[in-house]
This record gives structure tokens, C-alpha cells and sequence, in this order.
């Protein structure tokens, strides 16, 4: 969910505007996006908003947050036809300016000088930004890695960072997702020759699960399936939109024609490989809907998938519950444990250490990791002769030049969510209810009372997800009661009588059940 700010002489960039996928302590959502509030109170001074690449986590925000911001968009040729598709299925095209930037390509934004500079990543068109100011020049890396032989773009060399670095850099700000590997990340055509081997090997069916966004990746697949002499289907609507995103755009250009899904069904097992989304375990991917037998692609004993992607910290449970569902079938299962069939598209510490001669920055700003990654860059780089290193948290305010580098205060960030079409707080009132309903269960009690504070009827429960089970009859037995007892001891004052009915079946549901549910209580006037 990467969004960062630079600001100097009063005004203010952004760059990117991501977000991230909600885990089960937002129940019911599946995006979160980050809380803006400090720049939005700046947005008059907010000159435009520029991207480095196009994950999701580096754009995926822009048609929720974009348009109430109000300022320019800036984005390579492909980033900008992927931010584009997004704009219109929201429907605000017209609203938002898009600016795309040729490869490359430098432009000014008041006192900010930007030039795009081309990084490997597993994304056309990784770039990092150079970004000029009246005080120094910060390198801003974006996602990115070494790779010597890349299947998509041409990042800069050595020789090119080498005269960004003679410059003068102010600060590098600067990926850190893998410092902890001690090898190089590797390079693409690695692992078109390990899942050459893999799938080569292979006498059956073979599906091979990858993000979407993997276009070099996908450009990897292609070339496997006619090294593998195996005709191409493609399954997910977020793959077949990268593929034609990518071609528009000049990469992929070598794709072999796919097949859909009948005809893949109908060829011989030996011939067809797939390629599907859904290998971090997501539940209405492709891949998730094939292991639970609910997509017209079907595998079966013998058969093999591929997960040709990282395994992401937190969805081992649900990358787990797909690969039972898989083994249960028979299917053999390849990830990159057993082979190379995978290499991350960020840093190692060899490449950070290369990044570092070559750039020669005063000061490092690790970005882009938990704390922890960011605390051992800035050790890692210390080592390494960056003379200074401040590692930040969300919402750290750091000077840089003048009197700097030093955290100079903290400003108040947050996360919103996504829920249907609303865009809420993240530990705001509907959340934290649903969280408490999903945590404790629900009691909706209602009781009809005439004009004389009487109980009329029986008072009416419902209960959603109260541990009773069996018990259910009884509970409700012993619930009423109490209810009818709470009315009985009545009063006048609807308040105070609502909180008693409330408290007095709250306390029956703790008895029976240890939870302290919601308790819901409405009165009816007669």
C-alpha cells in the first residue's frame, strides 16, 4: 500500500497510490486503501501524483482516492493504459488527467524535476525515479532487482546509475522486501530453464499458477509452452487483461496463440498446459474454483500445478486449504522449494549492495517491507558505508536538506477500507461492530410493553451465531426470562429499561456460553 510524499518550498508530489488486500480482521472486506487525511488538508499545494510501475500495490488506490485529489496523473506508456482501464470501470475518465510519460522521459512539476529510470522488475516498465529538487536529488527505486538477462524492457546499466550516482544523490530511497537473502534475486531466464526441466517432465496435464501482474513471467510461460511443444490456455480475467495491456503496448509480442477452455479440455492430456490465477489461495481465482471442482477446467490424478510465485506471509493457510483440496485429487504439486520455478522481482543483498556503489547516496530511507526489513537495510547500508540511514514509520515526517537527515515529528495515517461501494474507516464504528458481531455473535431482542409498562407477549429473540447448538430451545427458554424479568423490574425512562433488558440477557448468554454477544434490543409501545 505504497504511497509517499516529498515536499519542499510549500509544495508538495505524491508518489504512487496503492493498495492492500484485507485479511480476516476486516471481516467482510476485501481492499484496504490508505488514509490521505495529511495531504488532503494540503491539496492546494498538491502539484500531481507520479507512478513507478503497475501493481496493485503501487496503483490500486488511484480510482477510489484519485479524483478527490484532484491533481495530474504521470505514468509510463503501459502503467498509464492499466491506470486507464481502471479509471473507466469506475466511470471517472473524464474526471482524472492522465499524462503519460514516454520511457525514460523527464518532466517538471513546480520545484520537482522527475525522470523515469528503468529498473528490472516482473512488470513492464519498472521504473525508479530521479527526482531533482532545489536541495538535492533523491533516487527513488520503486520495486526493482537485478537481472542480467530480463525478458522484458532494458533497465539501465551500470554504467547509467554509475552517472546518476556522480550527480550527487541526496537520499536513496530504496526497496527492501528481500535484505534478509543473501543471494541475488536471479535473473527470468532461470526460470524459463527450470520450468523447461519441470514441465518437460511432465506426461500429463499442467497448470501453472503466477500473479497476474508477472507479465515477464507470462512472456516466461509462453516460451516454456513451445519449448514443451504443449498448446496455452489461459484462465482469469486479471491474466487475459495483462496480456492485451502488454501487447498494446509492445511486450509479449512472441505470445503463442491460447486456446480456451473447451478445446483444452478436449486435447490430450500431454499437450495442454495452463496458466490461472489464484496461487496465494485467493477463493474466487481460477485456481481455487479448478480445486474445488467449480470451473470448467478439470484435473485429476496425474496431473500436475505449477506455483511459479512466492508464497506471501499470511496466506499460508488458504494456499494450504487449495493444495489439500489438489492433493486429495492426486495432483502433484511444484513450488519453488523443489525447483526453480520462481525469482522474486526485488532486491537481495548483493543487489543492494551493487545499488549502493552505484548511486553513493548520503543517506539510505528504507521503504517497501515490514519494520524489520527496513531497520536491516539501514544496518546493511551503514555496513556498507552509507553514512546516514533513518528508519521511518507511517506517518514519519524527515527532513533531508537543509539541517538534515532527521526525523523531525509524526503525522496522523491510517487505513480505510473498502466495504461494497463505501469507503469507510478501517477501526471505525461499522468495522469495530462487525468485528464484535463476527467475534461475540448477535442477540436481536424485542419486547412489546402497553401503557402501563406491562409485558405483552412473550418477548421475541433472535440469535446469529451464539455457541447453544443443542442447547438452542433452552437458551431461548432462560433468555425470555430474563428479558420478561428486566421488564418487570421496569421503570419509565426507555433508556435505562432498554440497558436492563440488554444487560440481562447478555449475562444469561455469558452464563451459558462464556462470550459477551451484542445484544440488540428494541421496545414496542401498546
Amino acid at each position: 500500500m505504497n504511497v509517499n510524499l516529498y515536499g519542499t518550498q510549500g509544495k508538495w508530489v505524491m508518489v504512487d497510490l496503492g493498495l492492500t488486500f484485507a485479511d480476516p480482521g476486516y471481516p467482510g472486506v476485501e481492499l484496504i486503501l490508505p488514509d490521505l487525511a495529511f495531504i488532503e488538508e494540503r491539496a492546494d499545494d498538491l502539484l500531481g501524483i507520479v507512478l513507478t510501475h503497475g501493481h496493485e500495490d503501487h496503483i490500486g488506490a488511484i480510482p477510489y482516492l484519485a479524483g478527490d485529489l484532484g491533481v495530474p496523473l504521470y505514468a509510463t506508456p503501459f502503467t498509464a493504459e492499466l491506470i486507464r482501464l481502471k479509471l473507466e470501470e469506475e466511470g471517472i475518465a473524464d474526471k482524472v488527467e492522465l499524462n503519460i510519460i514516454d520511457n525514460e522521459g523527464s518532466f517538471q512539476l513546480g520545484p520537482f524535476g522527475f525522470t523515469y529510470v528503468p529498473l528490472a522488475h516482473s512488470i513492464p516498465e519498472g521504473n525508479a525515479l530521479l527526482i531533482e529538487t532545489p536541495y538535492g536529488n533523491i533516487f527513488h527505486t520503486g520495486d526493482w532487482k537485478i537481472d542480467e538477462q530480463p525478458l522484458l524492457g532494458v533497465p539501465s546499466t551500470a554504467e547509467e546509475l554509475t552517472a546518476i550516482g556522480d550527480k550527487g544523490v541526496l537520499a536513496l530511497v530504496c526497496d527492501s522486501t528481500n535484505v534478509f537473502n543473501e543471494e541475488a534475486s536471479g535473473s527470468e531466464a532461470d526460470v524459463r530453464r527450470g520450468l523447461d526441466e519441470v514441465i518437460g517432465a511432465c506426461e500429463a496435464r499442467v497448470l501453472v499458477t503466477t500473479f497476474a501482474s508477472n507479465a515477464a513471467r507470462l512472456q516466461t510461460l509462453g516460451e516454456v509452452a513451445k519449448d514443451t511443444g504443449r498448446k496455452l490456455c489461459v484462465a482469469g480475467r486479471s491474466l487475459d487483461r495483462i496480456i492485451r495491456v502488454a501487447k498494446a503496448s509492445g511486450y509479449l509480442k512472441d505470445f503463442p496463440p491460447t486456446i480456451d477452455v473447451d478445446e483444452a479440455m478436449k486435447l490430450p492430456r500431454r499437450e495442454v498446459m495452463i496458466i490461472a490465477t489464484g496461487g496465494q489461495g485467493e477463493a474466487r481465482a481460477a485456481l481455487s474454483r479448478i480445486a474445488f471442482d467449480s470451473h470448467p477446467i478439470k484435473l485429476s490424478d496425474g496431473d500436475t500445478v505449477v506455483f511459479s510465485s512466492k508464497q506471501i506471509p499470511g496466506n499460508e493457510l488458504a494456499i494450504g486449504r487449495i493444495q489439500n483440496a489438489l492433493a486429495a485429487k492426486g495432483i502433484e504439486m511444484v513450488t519453488e522449494r523443489q525447483a526453480e520455478v520462481h525469482v522474486s522481482g526485488h532486491p537481495g543483498r548483493p543487489d543492494l549492495k551493487a545499488m549502493y556503489g552505484w548511486i553513493r547516496p548520503d543517506t539510505i530511507l528504507p521503504v517497501h517491507g515490514e519494520l524489520r526489513h527496513m531497520a536491516e537495510q539501514a544496518r546493511f547500508a551503514k555496513g556498507l558505508g552509507v553514512p546516514h540511514g533513518i528508519v521511518q514509520t507511517n506517518g514519519t515526517v524527515v527532513r533531508l536538506a537543509p539541517d538534515g537527515p532527521r526525523a523531525i515529528g509524526h503525522e496522523r495515517v491510517g487505513r480505510l477500507v473498502l466495504d461494497g461501494d463505501v469507503i469507510l474507516p478501517a477501526d471505525g464504528t461499522t468495522i469495530n461492530e462487525r468485528r464484535r458481531a463476527a467475534q461475540y455473535g448477535v442477540i436481536g431482542v424485542t419486547v412489546a410493553i402497553d401503557g402501563k409498562g406491562q409485558l405483552r407477549g412473550e418477548p421475541a429473540i433472535l440469535l446469529q451465531g451464539l455457541p447453544v447448538e443443542e442447547d438452542r430451545e433452552d437458551f431461548l427458554d432462560e433468555a425470555r426470562d430474563a428479558a420478561a424479568d428486566a421488564v418487570a423490574k421496569g421503570g419509565k425512562d426507555q433508556t435505562k429499561l432498554r440497558e436492563s433488558i440488554r444487560l440481562a440477557v447478555r449475562r444469561r448468554a455469558t452464563a451459558w456460553t462464556g462470550k459477551k454477544p451484542v445484544v440488540d434490543v428494541s421496545i414496542i409501545r401498546i
